[in-house]
């Protein structure tokens, strides 16, 4: 055999190799060994694959696997399956999200005004729906008298003070008496004579709270020889509410807000 050595380190004229072993066929052209045998993976594939294809199935079994409807349908599974797991794996991915969400502490609100039967939206407090019996005997709406100021004389002689409470009112608002307990007659607070009602073209109503529930539901306390006085202005809202008092002095101001 020849080699490199033998003839002065040229390839031998017949084709062959230096080391004496068949030349490659000039068909296949130029072949290029790459440094980085990664790069061959595509043709090993494609090899690969041909001889997938070129082997002859042996059994029945892959003989019908090996049918091109069969390996077709195979493929168009295997596609069709990714778009279900990737689904599946977002909607895991976001039901974690929001049981972290929902578990982590967010910002502390401010707790919110609570509202009773007697408290507006804003928390102001309203005068309750009640009815009152009247001088002559039957049942009047409270709320029908406003603007008013009501006065709860229970035990008190505030004959002075509901005459200075009708002088200093408004012809607009009613003065309201109120007394509690049962009792047929209500009675009447008598204001001196040049100070009447009639005079001054304002109007007194005096009531009688049979079941005391107007002291009880505003929180008043229980009687003790003092008038309360609740300021309501029109739309039934209490402007000011004074448990205890004997003098106009103490509410004359916030009178101009009825």
């Amino acid at each position: 055999m020849g080699s490199l050595s033998d003839n002065g380190g040229i390839w031998p004229g017949d084709g062959g190799s230096a080391d004496g072993l068949p030349g490659l066929p000039e068909e296949w052209g130029v072949i290029v060994v790459p440094d980085d045998l990664s790069e061959l993976s595509d043709e090993v594939t494609a090899v690969q694959a041909e001889l997938r294809r070129n082997r002859r199935p042996t059994t029945r079994w892959e003989r019908f696997t090996d049918r091109p409807a069969v390996r077709l349908l195979r493929h168009l599974g295997n596609a069709g399956l990714r778009a279900p797991v990737l689904i599946i794996s977002m909607a895991i991915l976001v039901t974690i999200a929001s049981l972290f969400a929902s578990a982590w502490p967010g910002p502390s609100r401010p707790p919110a005004t609570q509202r009773t039967a007697n408290t507006t939206d804003d928390g102001a407090e309203v005068l309750p729906a009640l009815e009152l019996r009247g001088a002559d005997g039957q049942m009047v709406t409270l709320n029908g008298q406003l603007p008013a100021v009501i006065l709860l004389t229970d035990l008190c002689e505030c004959g002075e003070l509901v005459a200075a409470t009708t002088s200093a009112v408004r012809a607009d608002t009613t003065v309201v008496t109120v007394v509690s307990g049962p009792g047929s007659a209500v009675p009447a607070l008598i204001p001196p004579t040049n100070t009447t009602p009639q005079a001054q073209g304002k109007t007194v109503r005096a009531m009688r709270d049979p079941t005391g529930e107007l002291r009880s539901t505003l929180d008043l306390g229980a009687p003790d020889g003092t008038a309360a006085v609740l300021l309501v202005n029109r739309s039934g809202e209490i402007v000011r509410k004074i448990p205890r008092t004997a003098s106009i002095t103490d509410f004359q101001p916030d009178l101009a807000r009825l």
